[in-house]
């Protein structure tokens, strides 16, 4: 926010006041307004505090508002229902096609959408397809590494999609009509999203209306009767520590500690976090010296808060202070002790980590526990190889005479497969089956997709050995990934030796197993092994599904096929999912059917949520076929249905672009991509059509964001040798913008030319036989601290005799080592054209004198 605390947060509670209470009093009106509201929360516990008391009974509100509407019976609530649904279905539909769905006929229909909104939480309908649909989607679940969407995640994401659009107090009215109760999850959930967007506006008065809104949303939990938990008052006070709201801060702590007394300990963790974000030392040292002098036994539960916020905030010297007080093994829980010795390995503080590790050990704590602790502190030291991460762990272990536990062991296996130390993770499991320990097979696919990830295909040989030699029982996942790397390694036999192999195991083979092996002979472009393992699967009774279908009809040469498996997958009910609309949409594109490929976006069985999706591979497909004018406006169709652009669609329409007018779009495709790495793809994709078409200027502020995105020089000079490449593949013209921009770069940008861009600039000016730009780059060389090198020498050599100054390559060649044979080639080769071009020059110039000698005598 851009507006002043003070007056930000007067503004807000003045806002709550007027709802909450008109009473007056002296005091300030800041303070008036959040005391008046803070009371009105009535925190106290509830009389069934501990159970959820029943719904209250809603009574019409007549202030005209959403709620009022749904409540009141008759006509009047039958007509909003439908307006509600309307808008609820214009807004999830966003980007439908018409033709499809058209919402004014759906409402006329008064046995379709209408009752939408009256259907279950959870619906009872059986349906084969139903059914298909989500084995399909739980295999492609399988098949992703990391396993974050949760339940709670999935809702959260689902919350913050309905408050977007809806806003809050409308999603809990769609909740109630949809019947499903609000709880406390979905109060939280809609606290996140009022507070995220608080947090991230730019205009005070939407930031105040969110915040209202998070407040109105807090109030109405309470006066349910839920508990004030840490889940509900944690992202306020975040919120105040971040905006450094000091006085608001406290007085949202009144009510809390009055609701739940058991929160007092918590909030001291909040509480040094304000102290730190707002960088107030008195209080920071009040507090930490009222610790070392006060009572151990005293508040222990609140100043192991304290000392948990300074781990956090890396305050060191404050942090030693209270580490010499506090008795470790009085902590609440082990993971409480675990964020203390991540905190010590990341400051350093080796000496209490023994201290504590003793007393730990003396005091007869669990070995796994200590081992986990160790682990913790050698993860938290800054800038250590994994390497050495490894030697540290072990040393612990050993001079502290504990055995390091499986659980440990498995931590520092992820740690090195996140960092694609793949063999180091290998030597860490089989040292851990040295001490008698298992490996999970969780960990071990940790591995596979390690070794996938850094292109360390051929170690699922040591892989698979290692499963059988320790006798671990792999599952499908296993082999599928196993044989993913053989095949990708080009390696089949191997791949074919594993699928048999599966049967000693007793491992039914899955259509994931055979997709991966058709994948790898598409890629190959042998089709018929592709065929091949199609009658395998016919052969054991493997049905295909969608992602062989997708691979099948993507890989198809004429629309017959196309048309041939899209008939099939009709006849076996294999369920059509956006993997297959996208193959259609490109296997259509390779056949020059370009619209029916269009029409495929059309089809009405395509999943809202996908539709997004398949129009951006439509747009990478029209791109590709040179059809940029129809790619164009189907983008501009999607951004105009509220949909965004697929990075990859995207990064396609940039490579494809070819016109030198309306550079804007550029920039405005540019924008579309969020992640990192496609937007550093994009923009030097930008950058190099800007250079193609002489935009200097706006080539040189695109790379100025370039520069303060990487922050990385090495990058940068890598960036720029590529585009002094592309120039000097051009015409000798072009020669000039590469000047401007070596200027540019040194000036505008503060880099110096690396070796490869100074190469390809004298390229260019050998192209362009410029004999004093030549020179000019001779001598960027000797300012960039760069010493020539035989290559520079003979770029030079080469310069020199095409611009006509043969005494001065003659002067060069002699510092040129000339030992290797393919440098007296060159220079050899350099002599010939030399010598051709002057032969060529002079008959032309013998043909012009005797044509002007001939035409003078016919006068």
């Amino acid at each position: 926010m851009t507006v002043s605390k003070a007056k930000t947060l007067a503004s807000l509670f003045k806002t709550v006041a007027k709802k909450v209470t008109k009473d007056s009093s002296s005091l300030p009106a800041r303070d008036k307004a959040l005391k008046q509201f803070v009371s009105s929360l009535d925190t106290s516990p509830s009389p069934s505090s501990t159970e959820r008391s029943p719904k209250p009974t809603r009574k019409p509100a007549s202030d005209g508002t959403l709620h009022s509407w749904l409540v009141q019976p008759g006509s009047a609530s039958e007509n909003l229902t439908g307006k509600l649904t309307t808008d609820i279905y214009s807004i999830l539909h966003t980007g439908a096609q018409e033709s499809s769905h058209d919402p004014e006929e759906m409402m006329n229909d008064e046995g379709s959408l209408g009752r939408e909104l009256d259907i279950p939480w959870m619906s009872n309908f059986s349906n084969n397809n139903i059914s298909l649909k989500r084995k399909e989607l739980s295999r492609e679940r399988k098949q992703i590494w990391v396993y974050k969407k949760t339940q709670v995640g999935r809702f959260n994401r689902l919350i913050k999609m309905c408050g977007d659009k809806l806003g809050t107090k409308a999603t809990m009215e769609v909740f109630d009509k949809l019947g499903r109760e609000t709880g406390l999850k979905e109060y939280n959930a809609l606290i996140a999203v009022c507070l995220e967007k608080a947090r991230t506006s730019n205009d005070e008065d939407d930031a105040l209306e969110h915040m209202s809104e998070a407040f109105r949303t807090f109030k109405k939990m309470r006066e349910r009767g839920f508990q004030v938990e840490e889940g509900t008052y944690g992202p306020f006070l975040m919120y105040f520590i971040d905006m450094g709201m000091v006085e608001e801060f406290f007085f949202f702590c009144g009510p809390i500690k009055e609701g739940n007394p058991s929160s007092v300990a918590r909030l001291g963790y909040y509480e040094m976090l304000l102290w730190i974000g707002v960088n107030n030392e008195e209080k920071i040292q009040e507090i930490c010296n009222s610790i070392s002098a006060g009572d151990e036994e005293a508040d222990f539960e609140l100043k192991e808060n304290y000392l948990l916020a300074l781990c956090e905030s890396g305050r060191k010297e404050d942090l030693m202070q209270l580490l010499e007080v506090i008795d470790i093994t009085r902590m609440s829980s082990m993971n409480q002790i675990a964020v203390i010795f991540k905190s010590l390995g990341r400051l350093s503080l080796d000496s209490f980590v023994e201290k504590f590790l003793l007393t730990l050990k003396s005091n007869d704590y669990n070995m796994v526990d200590i081992s986990r602790l160790i682990y913790s502190y050698v993860s938290g030291i800054p800038n250590l190889a994994a390497q050495d991460l490894f030697l540290k762990f072990k040393s612990l272990h050993m001079k502290f005479n504990i055995k390091p536990s499986s659980a440990s062991y498995e931590k520092l296996i992820t740690y090195c497969c996140e960092l694609h130390k793949v063999h180091l993770a290998l030597d860490i499991a089989d040292e851990m089956s040295e001490a008698g320990l298992s490996l999970s097979i969780e960990t071990l696919h940790n591995i596979l997709y390690a070794s996938e990830e850094s292109y360390e295909y051929n170690l699922v040989q040591r892989i698979y050995d290692w499963i059988c030699r320790h006798n671990l029982k792999p599952n499908c996942e296993t082999f599928r990934s196993m044989i993913s790397l053989s095949v990708k390694m080009k390696d089949f036999s191997r791949a074919y030796a594993m699928l048999d192999d599966m049967k000693k195991f007793n491992i039914t083979s899955t259509s994931s197993i055979y997709n991966t092996l058709m994948a790898g002979y598409f890629r190959e472009g042998n089709l018929g092994g592709a065929m091949t393992v199609l009658k395998l699967m016919e052969s054991e009774d493997v049905k295909p599904d969608s992602h062989t279908f997708s691979y099948l009809i993507g890989n198809c040469n004429c629309e017959e096929d196309i048309t041939m498996y899209h008939e099939e997958m009709k006849r076996t009910g294999v369920p059509f999912t956006k993997h297959i609309y996208m193959a259609l949409i490109n296997a259509y594109a390779a056949c020059g059917q370009i619209e029916k490929a269009k029409l495929v976006v059309l089809d009405t069985g395509i999943p809202v949520n996908c539709l997004n999706e398949i129009k951006s591979v439509l747009v990478s497909a029209l791109a590709s076929s040179g059809m940029m004018s129809d790619a164009l406006n189907l983008y501009k169709e999607i951004n105009l249905n509220g949909g965004t652009l697929e990075p990859k669609a995207a990064i396609s329409l940039i490579e494809h672009y070819k016109s030198d007018g309306e550079l804007s779009i550029l920039l405005q495709l540019l924008e579309e991509l969020h992640d990192v790495d496609y937007w550093v793809d994009g923009c030097c994709r930008v950058v190099l059509h800007f250079i193609r078409h002489k935009q200097l200027r706006s080539a040189v502020d695109l790379l100025k964001q370039l520069k303060d995105k990487l922050h990385d020089d090495l990058a940068m000079e890598a960036i720029f040798g590529e585009i002094f490449c592309v120039i000097a593949e051009r015409q000798p013209t072009d020669l000039q913008i590469g000047l401007a921009l070596l200027q540019a770069m040194k000036d505008e940008l503060g880099l110096t030319p690396s070796r490869k861009s100074l190469d390809f600039l004298l390229t260019s000016c050998v192209n362009a036989k410029d004999l004093q730009n030549s020179l000019l780059i001779w001598s960027e060389y000797q300012a960039a601290g760069l010493r020539c090198n035989v290559l520079t020498f003979l770029r030079m050599y080469q310069a020199l005799l095409a611009s006509g100054d043969p005494k001065s390559a003659k002067s060069l060649l002699t510092k040129i080592p000339k030992d290797d044979p393919h440098v007296r080639c060159i220079i050899k080769a350099c002599q010939v054209t030399y010598v051709q071009s002057t032969s060529s020059k002079t008959k032309t110039k013998t043909k012009t004198k005797a044509k002007t000698k001939s035409k003078k005598n016919k006068t």
